[in-house]
């Protein structure tokens, strides 16, 4: 007879415990009391189970209805979210958004940004990654991914591109490091002597030409947090995101190199959205690509 349960039912039944008599369960549900007595009835004949104690003059709950009350309520609450996420297909509003970044992106950004789309969007997957380089525009390219945010060095050929952001990278060192010490802008020979910390691509292949390259001597990592370690532990120098490693520079930790080489704003790299061009961009998807516009700029300073 379980099969004859109705939803209806189920609500009511929630209607009558949470008014407090199956009187006041009928002026909200705008029926007369005899119907929702009738439809307690029923649910208890289906169900088998006595769920109302009638001795008293306001029925109360038996045991047993309390145990079912906690299940009805958890089954008109799944419908109710089975509902809301096929209201929001018909709205054109995604199953799904799959996002990679590079390791540049400002961590702090990242997360805000999947916080927030967890409550806007509870109906929606997020899946998310990074990589390095080429890394994020090859997700893109064999539809791993929907979107990715790439530097400028990244190939991306046959993606649509729009500019997101910027990050400033700058020359760092540890403070008790050779390099430290010296004044004024270093020459390339100079840094050509140490150790060159390389961020290069994971799988090796060298799809994205090497960038900022002043020794011969590199060791080359394929993660931003590896190489910030190798960093602070004096075994090298190399360019990190300025908003990474702000910290270390207010507490001495790393010092920033002036090289001959590089200007002021030589490696102000920009971060941009790519996708496929037949992408077509849902609610969320539109909505995560302007926030997290958004939190860069805030986390980066820029206006």
């Amino acid at each position: 007879m379980l099969d004859a349960v109705t939803l209806d039912q189920l609500r009511t039944f929630i209607a009558v415990v949470d008014e407090g008599s199956f009187s006041s369960a009928g002026r909200k549900l705008k029926r007369v009391q005899s119907a929702v007595s009738h439809a307690m009835a029923n649910l208890e004949t289906q169900l088998g189970v006595r769920v109302w104690d009638r001795s008293t003059k306001i029925p109360t709950l038996t045991e047993e209805g309390r145990v079912l009350l906690a299940s009805a309520r958890r089954i008109c609450a799944e419908v109710d979210s089975l509902r809301r996420v096929a209201e929001a297909l018909v709205s054109g509003l995604e199953p799904s958004v799959s996002l990679v970044v590079d390791a540049i992106l400002p961590v702090r950004a990242l997360v805000d940004l999947c916080k927030e789309f967890a409550v806007k969007f509870p109906t929606v997957q997020l899946r998310l990654y990074t990589d390095t380089l080429s890394g994020v525009s090859a997700r893109v390219f064999d539809g791993s991914c929907q979107v990715g945010v790439v530097g400028p060095a990244a190939s991306a050929q046959g993606l649509a591109r729009q500019h997101l952001t910027s990050v400033r990278m700058i020359p760092v060192v540890a403070r008790e490091h050779p390099l430290a010490k010296v004044q004024g802008r270093l020459t390339t020979q100079a840094l050509a002597e140490y150790v060159h910390i390389v961020l290069s691509e994971r799988d090796g292949m060298g799809r994205t030409e090497d960038q900022a390259i002043l020794s011969s001597n590199t060791w080359r990592v394929a993660d931003l947090s590896t190489k910030h370690a190798l960093l602070l532990a004096g075994l090298g120098w190399g360019n990190m995101p300025e908003h990474l490693v702000k910290d270390d520079l207010a507490r001495g930790r790393l010092v920033r190199l002036e090289t001959a080489a590089w200007g002021e704003d030589t490696w102000l790299l920009s971060l941009s959205v790519v996708h496929r061009p037949e992408l077509a961009k849902g609610p969320a998807t539109r909505w995560l690509l302007q926030r997290m516009a958004e939190l860069c700029s805030r986390e980066l300073g820029h206006p």
